[in-house]
């Protein structure tokens, strides 16, 4: 793969105390593994109502909705598979947090989900940290105060351009969809405490060193990673 360093610069270094965790989506293989005990606690799982697997009791998870899967392909949300999920996530470890069911680029109709399903998580997981699913023309002030981790889903375009609102007012933010190594440390540098993709185990060995790359310099294990400063257009992904 051929790189020209006239687009790339540092954009940052992870900080011990800040090591953003990455959390490849429905990915259970021996690939995740070997990097979980290389790189410890800076791996976990992101499940979503299709993907569950028993996580061992050493394994970090957390619980995805769901929803922008089906948007994506433009099928109706499965309200029962998330039902089913957070009652398998109730007979296993607590997951770390659990996003509740949201409306992709629907300001409106996500707030009412949170209304309506936190009672409901509540009673299936009651230790279980609620994640809010921002999207598209929210601001800080729209994210209800029971809340316990920001997750910047969205417009790709929006998400990108808008992080930083995020990070510089809340503690816990995590950022949906990042799966290329640039895109890594644009969510670490703008001070996210973890990210998703299910792009990692896809893409084929390429993708695996990208992400090993991450994480060998952010572990402090390497030189400083160069990225690139222009980040991608268009709608989500």
């Amino acid at each position: 793969m051929s790189l020209n360093a006239d687009n790339w610069k540092v954009i940052g270094i992870s900080k011990p105390s800040e090591k953003m965790m990455v959390m490849p989506s429905n990915s259970s293989g021996l690939a995740v593994g070997r990097l979980v005990g290389k790189y410890p606690k800076r791996l976990g799982w992101l499940m979503s109502p299709d993907g569950w697997r028993q996580p061992p009791s050493w394994m970090p998870y957390a619980l995805d909705n769901g929803a922008f899967g089906a948007w994506k392909n433009g099928t109706q949300w499965d309200e029962a598979g998330f039902t089913m999920l957070l009652e398998r996530a109730r007979k296993s470890h607590f997951p770390l947090w659990v996003v509740v069911p949201d409306v992709v680029m629907d300001r409106d109709a996500t707030l009412a989900k949170w209304g309506e399903w936190v009672p409901q998580i509540r009673r299936v997981l009651p230790h279980t940290d609620l994640a809010f699913a921002v999207q598209d023309g929210m601001t800080k002030e729209d994210v209800p105060a029971d809340a316990d981790v920001v997750f910047v889903g969205g417009s790709t375009e929006w998400k990108w351009k808008n992080l930083r609102t995020w990070t510089d007012n809340f503690k816990r933010v995590h950022v949906a969809r990042v799966n290329s190594e640039r895109l890594l440390w644009m969510a670490d540098d703008a001070g996210a405490v973890s990210c998703d993709g299910t792009g990692w185990m896809r893409g084929g060995e390429e993708r695996l060193i990208e992400l090993e790359h991450y994480l060998e310099i952010s572990t402090g294990r390497g030189r400083p990673q160069m990225v690139m400063e222009s980040i991608m257009e268009g709608g989500p992904q």
